[in-house]
């Protein structure tokens, strides 16, 4: 599957343009990664916070199959929406998320994301 994954708030605690706290995402993307699933990082950050994103994944030794991109999708679409079977996001309708007690900004919860991919059968 092509699976992608928004960086702040989904990745990493919301402290942009600073890079966040882990969510407990690099545990289960590297699970991802082992099970042949090819992650996108699907982001608003550019620049210098861009890079800073893509190192996180680097340094914890996560491949990134595409950034903002699937390079499969050019043979069939010129469209610039990155294709993925599936999108975790903090954003997205639905999404498990955890209210910090510190009144912070919401954040996926791994723990939830974990359980609904076991029962999907993604992971």
């Amino acid at each position: 599957m092509y699976i992608c994954v928004d960086f702040d708030g989904t990745v990493v605690t919301h402290e942009y343009p600073e890079v966040g706290r882990d969510l407990g995402a690099e545990r289960i993307l590297k699970r991802l990664d082992a099970k042949g699933h090819l992650i996108i990082l699907w982001t608003m950050r550019s620049g210098k916070e861009l890079q800073d994103a893509v190192d996180w994944f680097e340094e914890r030794g996560i491949p990134i199959y595409g950034i903002n991109h699937n390079p499969d999708q050019s043979s069939w679409t010129s469209s610039p929406k990155a294709y993925g079977n599936l999108y975790i996001d903090d954003a997205a309708l639905g999404a498990p998320l955890t209210i910090p007690a510190d009144g912070g900004s919401p954040h996926i919860c791994w723990d939830k994301v974990e359980a609904m991919l076991r029962e999907e059968k993604v992971i």
